[in-house]
C-alpha cells in the first residue's frame, strides 16, 4: 500500500515537472518571436531614416506575420506605426494615414501604452502635413500626456519636437524655436543623431525666418542659423541621412543669398536639386510597384507556417523524450541542482566579501583624494580671485576717473563699455568667491531687520533693463499681511532673488516673470513665506533638471553659445537656501517655461529697530565735510595707489601714501591723519599687523582695510584686529565715499 502510494506522489510530480519544462519552453519560444520582431521594426526604421527603402517592406511583412502568429497587439501596432512613418517619408500621407489608424486601433484600449502615444505623434505629423492643424494639436497634445505619466523623456521631446513642426507651419516661429531649442539638448544626450540634425535644421529655419527691424540682431541671427545647419549637414553626412541632408542644403542655399554670397547659393541649391531629383525617383519607383502591406505577406506566410509545422513536431519529439527519461533522472537532476547551487553560493559569498573589501579601500582613497582635490580647489580659486581683483581694481578705477575726466562722446562710448565689461568680470569673480566661500562654509547668515517687499522691488529696478531687453514684462504678486519689518540677511536674500530671477529673464523672449511671495502661517514672532519664480521661456529637460544645481551647469553647449553665462548663480542660490535651512524646488516643462519655489522662516522685527539703509544702497554723503581731510593711504601696489589717490583728490582731499606696513607705522607716529586706508596683503608686515601695532599708541584715529577679500580672511578678524570699517576692492566710488564719510562720522560720536 505505502509502495504505491509513494509510486503514485512520484508520478504526479513528474507529470507536473515536466508541464513545467514545456510552459517555460511556450513563453521562452514567444520571447524570442517578440526579439525578432523588434529586430525586423529596427532594421526597417533605420532604412526608412538613411532611404534604402528596399529594404522595408519585407522586414515589416515578416515583422506583421509573427505579431500575428503569437496575437500580440502592443507589437502589431509598432509594425503598423513603423509603416505609416515609411509612407510618410515617401510623402503618400493617405496610406500613411490608413496604416497608423490600424495601429491606434490596436492599443486604443491600453490608455498609457507608449505604443499609443507614439502612433499620436505620428498621427500628429500627418494631420499636419495635410493642414489640418487643430487635430493634428490634439493628438499631440494625446501622445505628450501619455508619455509625461510615463516619464520616458527620450519620446516626450520627440513629441515636443512636432509641436514645434505645428507652430512652424503656422507661421509661430519665435514659439517653434523654442520647442526645437529646448528638445535639442535631449537628443543630444540621447545620442538621437537623426531628430539632433533635424532639430538644427529647423532652428536654422526659425532664425532666417524671424522678423525684427534690428540690422545687428538679424546679422546674429543668420550667423546662429548657419552654426546649425552646418551642424546639421556634418550629421546628415556622418550617418548617412540622405532626405534630411538633402533639405538642410536647401536652407544652406537660403542662408547664403542672405549673407549676399550668390556663388555658395547657387552651389548649395544645385546640390539640393540633384539630391531631391534621385529621392524622388526612388519614391516614384517605390509607389509604382503598388504595395499592399496586407496582401503582399502571402508568401511569407506560407514559409512560416511551414516552419511553425517542424517546429510543432520537434516539440513534441522532445516533450515524449522527457517523459519516458523517468523519476531517476528527475531526482539525479535536483539533488545536481541542490549541489550545484550550495557550491556556487559558497564561491559567490567569498566572492562577494573580497569584492566588497576592495570597493571599500577604493572608496576611502577616493574619498581622500576628493578631500585633497577640493582642498586644491578651494585655495586655487581663492588665490586666483584675490589676484584678479588687484587688476580688476585698475581697470575700474581708471575708467571712473577718465569718464569723470569730461571725455569726448566717442571716447565716452567706449569708457562705458570698458566700465560695464569690467563690471561683469567682476561679477563673475564674486560669483566664483561667493561659491567657494559656501563650500568651505565661511559664509555666516546676518539678522538684521529690513523691508522685505523694498528689498524686491529694489531687485526688480535692477534687472529692469535686462528685462525690457528681451521685451518680457516683470511682475510682483506681494502679500500685504506679510509683516512690513523682518528679520533676516537681505543681502543674502537679494543674492537669492537677483539670481534665480535674473536666470528667468535671461532663458525668456517676449514673454513675462512672475515673482510671487504668501504667507503660509505667522505666530506672535515668526512668519513663514513661500517664494515663487515663474517664467514662460524655453524650460528645462526633466534629465537637466537634476543636475542643474550643479556647478558650472548649464542645458548644453547651445544654450550656452545662446544665452551666455557660467552656470555658478543656481548652485550658489541651492548653497545659500540649505544654509538657511531650506531648500530649491523647480518645476519645468520644455518650451513653456519653469517655476523656482522655495520657503524661509523669518522672525518679525519690532517696529522701532529697522535699519533705515540696510546695505547702503542710497548714498548719503557730505562732500563739503570730507574736503581737505588728511588721509594715509598703504598700498604696496604702485598703480592702485595712484588711483585711490586720484579718486580723493578731485575731492579735495589730502593724500599721503605709504609703501608699506613698517613705512604707515612710522609715519603715523610722525604726523596727525584724519583717516588711514590699509591694504592687508603687503611685503613685511601685513596690514593686520601694521593696525595692531598703531592701536597701541593711536587708539582713535579710524582705520578702514582697502583690500581685495579672500576666502580664507574671517571678516571679524579685521575688526578684532582694531579696523573700523572694510572696504572690497574693486568697489563702487559711491560707495567708498559713504563708508569714508560713515566711519569718520561713527568716529566722532
Amino acid at each position: 500500500m505505502m509502495r504505491s502510494f509513494i509510486r503514485l506522489i512520484l508520478s504526479l510530480y513528474l507529470l507536473l515537472f515536466s508541464f513545467l519544462l514545456v510552459a517555460q519552453e511556450l513563453e521562452t519560444k514567444n520571447e524570442d518571436t517578440i526579439a525578432f520582431i523588434l529586430k525586423l521594426q529596427q532594421k526597417a526604421y533605420q532604412s526608412i531614416l538613411t532611404q534604402q527603402l528596399n529594404e522595408v517592406i519585407p522586414n515589416l511583412l515578416e515583422a506583421k506575420d509573427l505579431a500575428k502568429k503569437i496575437n500580440s497587439a502592443p507589437h502589431k501596432a509598432i509594425v503598423s506605426t513603423t509603416m505609416a512613418y515609411f509612407f510618410y517619408s515617401i510623402n503618400s500621407f493617405e496610406l500613411a494615414d490608413a496604416e497608423v489608424t490600424k495601429a491606434i486601433g490596436y492599443v486604443k484600449d491600453q490608455t498609457s501604452s507608449p505604443e499609443l502615444a507614439k502612433a499620436y505623434s505620428l498621427y500628429g505629423l500627418i494631420l499636419i502635413k495635410t493642414k489640418d492643424f487643430e487635430n493634428a494639436s490634439k493628438y499631440l497634445d494625446r501622445a505628450d500626456k501619455i508619455l509625461e505619466s510615463l516619464n520616458v523623456e527620450s519620446e516626450a521631446a520627440k513629441v515636443k519636437f512636432n509641436k514645434g513642426l505645428l507652430a512652424f507651419e503656422k507661421k509661430e516661429t519665435k514659439k517653434a524655436l523654442n520647442y526645437f531649442a529646448a528638445t535639442l539638448p535631449v537628443f543630444e544626450s540621447f545620442e538621437l543623431h537623426f531628430f539632433e540634425a533635424n532639430a538644427n535644421n529647423y532652428i536654422a529655419k526659425s532664425l532666417i525666418d524671424l522678423q525684427t527691424n534690428d540690422p545687428e540682431e538679424k546679422k546674429r541671427n543668420i550667423g546662429d542659423a548657419k552654426f546649425a545647419i552646418d551642424k546639421a549637414i556634418i550629421i546628415c553626412k556622418t550617418y548617412n541621412y540622405l532626405k534630411l541632408e538633402t533639405h538642410s542644403y536647401k536652407v544652406l542655399s537660403e542662408i547664403a543669398m542672405l549673407q549676399n554670397k550668390p556663388v555658395e547659393a547657387y552651389k548649395a541649391l544645385k546640390e539640393f536639386v540633384e539630391k531631391n531629383d534621385y529621392l524622388e525617383e526612388i519614391h516614384a519607383t517605390i509607389l509604382s510597384k503598388n504595395l499592399d502591406f496586407e496582401s503582399n505577406s502571402a508568401t511569407l506566410n506560407d514559409i512560416i507556417a511551414t516552419q511553425q509545422i517542424d517546429l510543432e513536431e520537434q516539440q513534441k519529439s522532445i516533450t515524449m523524450n522527457r517523459f519516458t527519461t523517468g523519476l531517476s533522472v528527475t531526482l539525479i537532476l535536483i539533488l545536481s541542482l541542490l549541489t550545484l547551487s550550495l557550491f556556487k553560493n559558497n564561491n559567490l559569498r567569498a566572492r562577494a566579501n573580497k569584492l566588497l573589501q576592495e570597493k571599500n579601500d577604493e572608496l576611502v582613497l577616493a574619498k581622500e583624494f576628493a578631500e585633497k582635490a577640493s582642498l586644491a580647489k578651494a585655495q586655487f580659486l581663492s588665490t586666483i580671485t584675490h589676484e584678479l581683483r588687484t587688476p580688476m581694481y585698475a581697470v575700474t578705477g581708471l575708467t571712473h576717473l577718465l569718464l569723470e575726466d569730461n571725455p569726448r562722446e566717442d571716447q565716452k562710448e567706449h569708457l562705458n563699455s570698458l566700465k560695464f565689461s569690467g563690471e561683469y568680470l567682476l561679477s563673475l569673480i564674486n560669483n566664483i568667491l561667493d561659491l567657494n566661500k559656501l563650500e568651505a562654509n565661511k559664509v555666516e547668515i546676518e539678522k538684521k531687520a529690513f523691508n522685505l517687499k523694498k528689498r524686491i522691488e529694489d531687485v526688480l529696478i535692477a534687472l529692469r533693463k535686462s528685462s525690457n531687453d528681451k521685451n518680457n514684462k516683470l511682475n510682483l504678486n506681494y502679500d500685504e499681511s506679510i509683516p512690513f519689518k523682518l528679520i533676516g540677511d537681505p543681502i543674502v536674500i537679494s543674492q537669492i532673488l537677483i539670481n534665480l530671477i535674473g536666470n528667468s529673464v535671461k532663458f525668456t523672449e517676449n514673454g513675462e516673470v512672475t515673482i510671487q511671495v504668501k504667507k503660509l502661517s505667522q505666530t506672535d514672532k515668526t512668519v513663514l513665506l513661500h517664494f515663487e519664480i515663474k517664467d514662460s521661456g524655453v524650460g528645462i529637460s526633466i534629465k537637466k533638471q537634476k543636475a542643474i544645481f550643479e556647478n558650472f551647469t548649464q542645458g548644453s553647449v547651445q544654450i550656452n553659445r545662446k544665452f551666455g553665462g557660467t552656470g555658478l548663480g543656481l548652485a550658489i542660490v541651492k548653497n545659500l537656501l540649505t544654509l538657511m535651512g531650506s531648500k530649491i524646488n523647480l518645476e519645468s516643462e520644455i518650451g513653456k517655461g519653469s517655476k523656482f519655489w522655495f520657503d524661509l522662516k523669518f522672525s518679525i522685527a519690532a517696529e522701532d529697530i529697522e535699519n533705515k539703509n540696510p546695505n547702503a544702497i542710497i548714498y548719503d554723503v557730505d562732500y563739503v565735510a570730507l574736503e581737505n581731510l588728511h588721509i594715509l593711504i598703504v598700498e604696496d601696489n604702485k598703480i592702485n595707489q595712484m588711483i585711490t589717490k586720484k579718486i580723493l583728490e578731485k575731492n579735495k582731499m589730502k593724500c599721503s601714501a605709504a609703501d608699506n606696513g613698517e613705512d604707515a607705522v612710522a609715519l603715523v607716529k610722525e604726523n596727525d591723519y584724519d583717516l588711514i586706508l590699509m591694504d592687508i596683503h603687503m611685503p613685511g608686515i601685513s596690514g593686520i599687523e601694521a593696525t595692531q601695532q598703531i592701536r597701541a599708541f593711536k587708539k582713535q584715529i579710524p582705520i578702514i582695510a582697502l583690500t581685495a577679500v579672500t576666502i580664507d580672511e574671517n571678516l571679524d578678524d579685521f575688526y578684532k584686529a582694531g579696523f573700523n570699517e572694510i572696504i572690497p576692492k574693486p568697489f563702487k566710488t559711491e560707495e567708498f565715499f559713504e563708508k569714508i564719510y560713515r566711519t569718520l562720522q561713527t568716529s566722532k560720536v
